[in-house]
């Protein structure tokens, strides 16, 4: 069993990078972050390192893509100080609870504790600081429903789902029909040209971080989603997960490096695709991007076999899934250790796997 507990992926370009000039921070031009939900626990002090220490030994210009849990963790590095926002971010989400005699829905419920999640740490300075930040240009991606998915709940909604998810299974692009890609951008998007689904960039203005952060981690039937965001096509919004779970790298056009700080070493591309090993990024698709994921000894060591998810919430008590998901978060230390000792190691490809 490998001590190590971090899976680190390049390909070849990324690799030879890496090779040349070794881990400075300024070689990754874009970072992505993926959908997960409460996996984002699972990388707790990783994404302290992060934010805090690594990416602040630069101030080269970034661009961060994310969907869903991606985006939320993304609007944090924006921040003042993004090592106090991203610990906020984490500590709200690991302490969401609820008085189990609530007579609300769960939709409801869920509702008010992503609002609250989000109020937490995405402040209205935080809010301003992301929509114009001199370093950093987000891009937040959602997926706007349509046809019977432009609706809240209901049972159309459900049949709306349906039919996407098997159009998705004869071809992706037939989830084109169901749904449209949304992103709320605060600058020009020049490492993902989007051609794979019609794509509308909306500017992305302090007022619309939160909706569009909400939007953007709003699962159908659990959540309401968002509706007619102001300076976006009207509708019913969408976790962006649904169209970009991981992202579909085919997309990727700029010949800059990619960071991808990730809950696993797969790359899937969209919510549908998650139990469709062909839906997977091929190895040439990452050739410019650096997957940095837990290893999957790492992974098995920790309590139940996995990193904290969204299931959790259903499975465990109240006082088990916080129990678990802290402890989740403190082992998480050693993935930070571990990437420390990657990016000072004199040789940079020591703990590098090449992927292609």
């Amino acid at each position: 069993m490998s001590t190590f507990p971090l899976t680190l992926l390049a390909g070849r370009t990324a690799y030879d990078a890496i090779a040349s000039r070794g881990w400075q921070p300024e070689i990754f031009s874009a970072m992505v972050g993926a959908s997960g939900g409460a996996k984002l626990l699972g990388l707790t002090h990783l994404d302290r390192y992060l934010f805090g220490t690594y990416l602040q030994q630069s101030d080269h210009p970034m661009e961060l893509y994310g969907s869903s849990i991606g985006s939320w963790r993304h609007a944090a590095l924006t921040a003042p100080d993004p090592l106090k926002s991203i610990t906020e971010l984490q500590e709200r989400y690991l302490n969401q609870a609820w008085d189990e005699d609530d007579t609300r829905s769960p939709g409801e419920i869920v509702d008010e504790l992503c609002d609250w999640v989000i109020e937490g740490y995405c402040t209205e300075e935080v809010r301003h600081n992301l929509s114009a930040h001199p370093r950093f240009t987000t891009h937040i991606v959602t997926a706007r429903g349509l046809g019977l998915n432009n609706r809240g709940k209901s049972i159309g909604l459900g049949l709306g789902m349906g039919l996407a998810a098997i159009g998705n299974l004869a071809s992706r692009r037939l989830l084109a029909t169901g749904f449209q890609r949304v992103v709320f951008s605060s600058g020009p998007a020049r490492t993902f040209s989007f051609q794979d689904f019609d794509t509308v960039h909306v500017e992305l203005t302090p007022d619309l971080v939160k909706p569009a952060l909400l939007a953007s981690g709003s699962i159908p039937f659990l959540m309401s989603g968002q509706r007619d965001l102001s300076g976006a096509p009207r509708g019913q919004y969408w976790d962006g997960g649904v169209i970009d779970y991981h992202f579909d790298f085919s997309n990727h056009r700029s010949d800059g490096l990619i960071l991808y700080p990730h809950f696993s070493r797969h790359v899937v591309k969209g919510w549908f695709d998650k139990s469709l090993p062909w839906r997977r990024n091929h190895p040439k698709l990452l050739d410019r991007t650096v997957v940095i994921a837990p290893s999957r000894d790492y992974i098995a060591s920790l309590p139940y076999g996995k990193i904290p998810d969204r299931k959790d919430f259903g499975s465990m008590s109240q006082v088990d899934r916080m129990d678990y998901w802290r402890e989740a978060m403190e082992r998480s230390g050693e993935l930070a250790a571990a990437f420390h000792d990657v990016v000072t190691d004199p040789d940079p490809l020591k703990y590098l796997t090449l992927t292609a």
